[in-house]
């Protein structure tokens, strides 16, 4: 052993008493339930994809997730609710692309937090869209549904389940990027929606592959392309809306969880590691899989790290701030 001064021996020895009160100042996380808040209404895809994430937590952690819905305002009551709670790890937050990247732009001025007021925790699943049309339109390629737009500026209609949704927005950044015009026709949900263009009322229609698949496959919706990078195993021979020659046509659904800035990193690292876990999980996968009736295309995507999930969402609110920006496109 080098011999060492006796001021470094003493100083040394007098950090020894220290580490014991270190390891003892970081609390057991959890010690009791853990208030899951989900900014939507129940029985919703987000609801049901944060109870199944609560179940695991509880059977993980040793304590209840209890879920509590709090829905208005595009999702912005919820996050709010969580951004502004104590960050002790005691609140998190079931987040998606609209509430978690969108509002911050759509909603500018009548939002009442910013995304540095919430923490990224772990991306759950990741869900494509899908651009369909009526089975009667003599198109049957996103080509052609362009070609026909720029041929009829501002004749044809494209749906979403809502002014303001994810899928809203996607079909605002398709008619960016083709560079057409359509005439925006929000429902409330998707169901009105799809009714309305299979009805032949509504031309086109954009939304979440789990709500429009069963009528795809059944022929009374033709499907033009996904929003993903790559193709969807559910639907193998509908082309990417890249391969179609709009590779910025790129739009997912998304979930995963928040907590409150400023939450203690240890706790954030355990979640996250949890929730990492989770997705992995077969069973949980097959859980979160078989949302909609559609097994291939809910999939997680593996599961991310506290600090993948913050770039991603970063992002996502650059993506989507430019996107609102450059079609206007505004909420009651």
């Amino acid at each position: 052993m080098p011999n060492l001064p006796r001021r470094a021996l003493l100083g040394a020895a007098a950090l020894l008493p220290l580490a014991p009160l270190a390891a003892r100042a970081q609390p057991a996380w959890p010690t009791r339930p853990v208030k899951f808040i989900v900014p939507f209404a129940p029985a919703g895809t987000t609801d049901i994809a944060a109870r199944i994430l609560a179940a695991q937590l509880q059977t993980r952690l040793g304590q209840p997730f209890p879920i509590e819905n709090r829905a208005g305002a595009g999702g912005n009551i919820g996050s709010e609710v969580v951004a502004r709670a104590d960050p002790d790890g005691y609140s998190i937050l079931m987040q998606t692309v609209s509430s978690g990247a969108i509002n911050y732009a759509l909603y500018a001025g009548q939002i009442g937090y910013k995304p540095s007021d919430l923490a990224a925790v772990g991306l759950l699943i990741r869900v494509p869209n899908v651009i369909f049309v009526n089975k009667d339109l003599p198109v049957r390629t996103l080509r052609e549904l362009v070609a026909m737009a720029k041929a009829k500026p501002g004749l044809l209609n494209h749906g979403s389940s809502g002014a303001g949704t994810s899928l809203h927005m996607a079909g605002e950044l398709l008619k960016l990027e083709a560079g057409i015009q359509m005439t925006h026709v929000p429902f409330r949900g998707a169901g009105p929606m799809i009714a309305e263009v299979m009805a032949g009322r509504v031309e086109v229609g954009v939304d979440n592959l789990p709500s429009a698949i069963g009528h795809i496959r059944d022929g009374r919706l033709r499907a033009l392309a996904v929003t993903t990078t790559t193709r969807s195993a559910a639907l193998p021979d509908v082309p990417t809306t890249a391969e179609e020659g709009l590779p910025g046509v790129e739009a997912t659904g998304w979930f995963g969880v928040q907590a409150p800035a400023r939450t203690p990193r240890p706790i954030i690292d355990r979640l996250g590691a949890e929730i990492d876990a989770v997705v992995k999980d077969r069973d949980t996968w097959a859980k979160l899989a078989d949302l909609g009736g559609m097994k291939p295309d809910l999939t997680p995507d593996g599961g991310t790290s506290p600090e993948a999930f913050e770039r991603f969402v970063a992002a996502e609110v650059q993506k989507w701030a430019e996107v609102v920006r450059r079609s206007g496109a505004k909420v009651d």
